[in-house]
């Protein structure tokens, strides 16, 4: 296993966050600006999860999610879904093999429901591939929607508390994200981690996801690092008016 420098440069640790979700939109933009095919975007998205996902945990981020294909993304064209498939086949087969030595673990979450057999294979490659590793999580939502997470879970929750909720959730040992982040410009959660991201702190970034890279992150990291979190409850030097 590699040595990767750890933490931020001028920030102290305990201000960063450790599990961070990560939306990523903008690949057809991004490829019709450069006059690209859709696919060529999709791919240019997919190349960079690996040194993301190097440079996350360098960074000290302990799990990282990426939000890739939600369930409302199947009324794309034929052809563009295709693409989609064979693109996040071939990298996720990659993406194991090559973060396995870094100690890094892939965990797909989403329904299986739909998806064609070689996605199906691929994800049962990627995840027994890195099942023993535990220096990071790498969540990737993939055929995910946050309301039909929950409607699972619902059906089959007899009580208990939320602790027990979470145990039916698609991925339960996914802690809360401290920080989302969604590339692209929008300005919604669009069905992402709902249970999940109740009190992350969201960043919105302009940024088409083919140009995200390890400075994009930083800076995410380092506004999450400037902001208070009070979860409900109130900052020691406020004075209630």
């Amino acid at each position: 296993m590699d040595d990767l420098t750890q933490g931020l440069p001028g920030l102290e640790p305990d201000r960063l966050p450790r599990n961070v979700v990560i939306m990523t939109d903008g690949h057809s933009r991004w490829a019709r600006a450069r006059g690209l095919s859709l696919e060529e975007g999709h791919v240019a998205g997919a190349a960079l999860v690996i040194p993301l996902a190097r440079d996350a945990c360098g960074l000290g981020i302990e799990q990282l999610g990426l939000y890739c294909f939600s369930t409302e993304n199947w009324t794309r064209s034929a052809g563009e879904l295709d693409s989609i498939m064979r693109v996040f086949a071939h990298y996720l087969v990659r993406a194991a093999e090559e973060l396995e030595p870094h100690g890094i673990r892939l965990r797909i979450v989403g329904s299986r429901d739909g998806l064609p057999q070689a996605v199906l294979d691929a994800v049962d490659r990627a995840e027994a591939l890195t099942a023993h590793n535990s220096r990071m999580i790498l969540f990737v939502g993939f055929n995910y929607g946050g309301r039909q997470e929950l409607l699972d879970a619902a059906q089959r929750y007899n009580g208990g508390g939320e602790e027990a909720f979470r145990q039916l959730l698609y991925a339960p040992e996914m802690r809360d994200p401290d920080l989302v982040i969604r590339t692209g410009g929008e300005r919604r959660l669009s069905n992402c981690f709902l249970w999940q991201s109740s009190y992350s702190e969201l960043l919105f970034l302009d940024d088409l996801w083919p140009d995200f890279n390890r400075q994009t992150l930083e800076l995410a990291l380092a506004d999450y690092a400037r902001r208070e979190r009070r979860l409900g409850g109130r900052a020691p030097d406020s004075v209630l008016l």
